[in-house]
């Protein structure tokens, strides 16, 4: 019997859901930092084996929204559990319950599909400090108790999205909870983006990467073309969007080195990404507060 199913994964910003993602499928199509809100867009991830196919649903982190951008990311993560079989809520075990998290759980209350709650980041120290294992787990283990009471859920797993640790053993667990269905996308896909999504994808992780502050949560990328010349190399042009004059010199750099650097790192995951060598260009341009503008947001690819 085999088994396919759509799986939405949902949780606060910065808790490992692109980690899971990436490492489910042993092959990176969600970019990740150690910033908050990296992820924008519901990005889908294809697991198949001779058992099942399992289409998750990478979503951005739910949180309070400061802007038209922050009201669409928290849009795309709600909006998936409509269409989904089974959600996954991926929680940051190293942080206390919260807000947050009561937000989540309260919505999750009202969902109909089969829940599984995996609580993240184990390989890491738990939320005590300087006090013994024993202090820690008893803490660890009532902090679980907040997420887990008064919930209607399938399962519950500890796991580690960095070094893998049960990452195989919730892909079992999720397996039990789907009914039997069809192959929807062949066996050897991983996703369904475009190119064009993911290298402008890799383009803004870069800039994440390389910056602090405001800047990487200020900026958006869009491939303007991508085309292959007479010789065969693929040429990629991208546009590099943010929201102050001060903050396009800052991506720039003295002398272009900020930009340069981006572009290097951007150009190899490229290639990795499109098997073959890779011409990328990148302008900047200001677009003055384009995440509190609908129609500019909806230009740039968020709608």
């Amino acid at each position: 019997m085999f088994k396919s199913g759509f799986v939405s994964i949902i949780g606060r910003p910065n808790v490992g859901k692109s980690t899971f993602l990436n490492s489910c499928l042993g092959q990176k199509i969600s970019i990740i930092s150690p910033k908050a809100q990296t992820t924008r867009n519901a990005i889908k991830g294809i697991y198949t084996d001779e058992e099942a196919q399992i289409v998750f649903i990478d979503t951005p982190g739910i949180h309070k929204p400061k802007n038209e951008l922050g009201e669409f990311m928290n849009k795309q993560a709600l909006s998936s559990l409509n269409d989904s079989d089974l959600v996954l809520w991926i929680v940051d075990s190293t942080e206390e319950y919260g807000s947050g998290d009561m937000y989540i759980k309260h919505i999750l209350e009202d969902v109909k599909v089969p829940l599984i709650i995996a609580f993240n980041k184990i390989d890491k120290s738990i939320i005590a400090k300087n006090i013994n294992v024993k202090s820690i787990n008893a803490l660890f283990n009532e902090n679980k108790n907040k997420f887990l009471d008064n919930l209607n859920y399938s399962s519950s797993i500890d796991i580690s999205s960095l070094n893998g640790t049960n990452v195989d053993k919730l892909i079992d667990v999720i397996k039990q909870n789907l009914d039997e269905g069809p192959m929807y996308y062949p066996k050897d896909a991983i996703t369904d983006e475009p190119v064009r999504f993911i290298a402008s994808e890799i383009i803004r992780e870069k800039i994440f990467l390389l910056t602090k502050e405001e800047i990487p949560h200020s900026v958006a990328v869009i491939i303007d073309d991508m085309r292959a010349d007479e010789e065969g190399l693929m040429n990629i042009f991208a546009t590099i969007y943010v929201e102050r004059k001060s903050q396009k010199k800052i991506i720039i750099g003295e002398a272009g080195s900020m930009i340069k650097k981006i572009g290097t790192l951007a150009r190899k995951e490229i290639n990795l990404l499109i098997g073959e060598k890779t011409y990328l260009e990148l302008w900047v341009k200001v677009e003055e507060g384009w995440r509190t503008k609908r129609r500019t947001l909806s230009m740039l690819g968020y709608k």
